[in-house]
């Protein structure tokens, strides 16, 4: 497969969560301790810059000290990031085409799609992520209609 390690980058708001918040839910969203069986597959976390490094490598640190465990989790600059191609962009989304054609009818770019919260929210609740209380609570903000929001609650429900 090359040399590349699949990761996804996150824009996030500061003001919303930080990055400290950040770190306890990726530290808890994989198996730090275990050995990457590829490149392709490894365990990684891309920092931005020296405020983050440090926060990186204190959690990093704080992990190994509560687990009594060494992390095996790389922790590495980033330098240059590329995007998936489009067919796995908002994969699960893609394949239901009732509610991806009711993105196609918002944004006029598939790229739009691609960066909207409001897409990959749905993504998530098609990909088994979220429960039918979350998606109830937010539904009304997602931008579907009434029948799109029929078909992702019924999906949601199973």
């Amino acid at each position: 497969m090359g040399d590349h390690t699949e990761a996804l980058q996150i824009d996030y708001d500061p003001a919303l969560i930080s990055y400290q918040e950040l770190l306890e839910i990726f530290w808890t969203s994989h198996n730090p301790f275990r050995q990457p069986f590829s490149r392709q597959y490894m365990n990684i976390l891309f920092y931005h810059h020296q405020e983050q490094e440090e926060f990186a490598w204190n959690s990093k640190a704080a992990l190994e000290q509560k687990r009594k465990k060494s992390v095996k989790t790389k922790l590495v600059p980033l330098s240059i990031f590329y995007p998936a191609e489009d067919y796995h962009q908002k994969y699960y989304l893609q394949n239901i085409p009732r509610l991806i054609g009711e993105y196609e009818k918002i944004y006029p770019h598939f790229q739009d799609i691609v960066n909207s919260t409001s897409a990959a929210r749905v993504n998530g609740y098609i990909a088994g992520y979220g429960d039918a209380v979350s998606l109830e609570q937010e539904l009304e903000d997602l931008g579907l209609s009434s029948l799109g929001a029929g078909i992702l609650q019924n999906m949601v429900k199973k």
